[in-house]
């Protein structure tokens, strides 16, 4: 029978003091935060002494009926001792694991009352600040390499048989000390999966649908069914997505759950297209598709692939340091490259306009794998292996780049003055700037595009050329209206002289 739920205690008493199961002593401080159903308080073992406001320490109390706090008790004493979490680093040569230390807990009774706390490592903020003070977002090798430590994390706790259960930015808190490294934490809601090896079945209970996160919470949730590494998977996919592109497609319907279930599966149906089609960065958006679709065809007792995983997250990433980068999605300037390749394409003539939009969407369309074909029908390998082959390949590619304009007359005819090099010159640089710009975008339409440009600027109209530049059948042109001419002029005078003397 699940234990009852209640709101949070009464507030304890700066500098009263707790001994935990161990008989170590732990001095309380000032409330540092709260959650649904405990306070957090800082914490420290000198009990002669307030507590300092930089103790690594903190200390978080419940009802001793309430059930989070005990469920997350028993998973940090069964799953997070500290021989296994050195031991797990090391055969995975792993520098940082993502979990908090755990010193301590008890029990402990006061006016009467009888409080469950756990002593823990002090983090900094939560992951959920920071999106807000970017806009919801955050950038992509960020995002990227933030979920690859995430499957770090869920393998190591998947092996000890548990599941997460509630993944989102507002439990992923930063180091106090090192805010580089990120933490996965609270594990209120964490579900022993298989114990003692045995893979429990899947069972769906109408009293437990929805639970969880409801952003968040995978399809088997919203079904009652009990979580499972498919699960916890499926969600760190959403908070993903959620982190590239700011929201989610069913952000504006939280407030019925059953929209939000639909909403999923349609979105886990449809994949990839489903997800490229989202407003996000196009690397990213790419690798989140190549993600969810892996966790589309798990079953629910299935084991992840998280090797695959992680190399799907790390193809896309430039940066292979181990820095994380929280300030601001440049998405100004985003906006001005998109401005600029627009300025671009109408830029060069006739050709840039309607049909250079429809060879790009062309283009596009038959380099990936995964479009639909002509009927109309797509098929599994289709819209899965062979999709996913040429995406992950895709970073190896070498950019196509567009040929140089030359700065000669074609083949035949003069060279073109000084003032038509210079035109030409000017054109080029602009030509260079503008592809620039569009590197930073899917750019397999150049190669069409550029060789028609590239033709039409090789043909310079003959306007261009001055008459003493043009050739000799032109001047030999002019030379004889000049002779028509003086021919006329002699016959005039002779006609005039014959008209005085006559």
């Amino acid at each position: 029978m699940p234990r009852r739920k209640k709101g949070p205690p009464a507030p304890l008493p700066q500098g009263w003091t707790l001994t935990d199961s161990e008989k170590k002593s732990w001095r309380l401080g000032p409330i540092v935060g709260q959650g649904g159903f405990g306070l957090i308080y800082l914490a420290s073992q000198r009990l002669d002494a307030p507590v300092s406001p930089d103790s690594g320490f903190v200390i978080k109390v419940e009802l001793a009926e309430n059930g989070p706090l005990f469920t997350e008790l028993k998973f940090y004493q069964r799953a997070v001792k500290q021989e296994s979490l050195h031991k797990w680093r090391t055969s995975h040569r792993l520098d940082f694991l993502g979990i908090p230390a755990y010193w301590g807990s008890g029990r402990s009774e006061y006016n009467g009352t009888w409080y469950r706390f756990m002593v823990v490592e002090r983090l900094g903020s939560d992951l959920n600040k920071v999106c807000e003070r970017n806009g919801g977002r955050l950038k992509t090798e960020t995002v990227l390499k933030l979920g690859c430590r995430l499957l770090h994390v869920l393998e190591f706790i998947h092996e000890k048989e548990y599941v997460h259960g509630d993944i989102k930015a507002a439990n992923l808190l930063l180091g106090y000390r090192d805010p580089r490294q990120v933490y996965l934490a609270d594990y209120g809601l964490s579900y022993r999966y298989c114990p003692d090896g045995l893979h429990k079945e899947y069972k769906e209970d109408p009293k437990r649908r929805h639970d969880g996160t409801i952003e968040y919470t995978s399809r088997d949730a919203h079904k009652g069914a009990a979580n499972s590494r498919r699960g916890d998977l499926e969600v760190l996919g959403y908070c993903l997505l959620h982190w590239l592109c700011g929201t989610l497609p069913w952000s504006s319907l939280l407030r019925n759950p059953l929209l939000v279930q639909e909403a999923k599966t349609s979105l886990m149906a449809k994949l990839p297209h489903s997800v490229l089609e989202l407003s996000g960065p196009g690397d990213g958006m790419a690798a989140v598709a190549l993600f969810l679709q892996h966790v589309k065809h798990l079953d629910y007792k299935d084991k992840p692939d998280y090797q695959y995983l992680r190399d799907v997250l790390v193809a896309r990433v430039v940066r292979k340091d181990e820095l994380l980068d929280f300030s601001r999605p440049e998405a100004e300037q985003q906006q001005q490259k998109g401005r600029a390749r627009e300025k671009n394409n109408s830029g060069f003539g006739e050709t840039a306009s309607p049909r250079a939009a429809r060879v790009r969407t062309a283009a596009r369309g038959a380099s990936r794998p995964g479009a639909l074909p002509a009927d109309g029908k797509e098929t599994e390998a289709d819209a899965g292996d062979q999709w996913e082959s040429a995406i992950l390949q895709r970073h190896k590619r070498t950019k196509v780049v567009p040929p140089a304009r030359p700065l000669h007359a074609p083949s035949g005819q003069s060279p073109v003055t000084e003032k038509a090099k210079t035109t030409q010159a000017k054109r080029g640089v602009r030509w260079a700037k503008a592809e620039r710009i569009a590197n930073a975008q899917d750019n397999d339409w150049w190669t069409e595009d550029s060789e028609q440009e590239n033709h039409q600027k090789q043909s310079l109209p003959e306007s261009r050329y001055s008459c003493s530049e043009r050739p000799a059948t032109c001047q030999d042109s002019n030379w004889g209206l000049k002779l028509y001419s003086s021919i006329i002029t002699v016959l005039f005078l002779i006609l005039i002289l014959l008209a005085v003397y006559s």
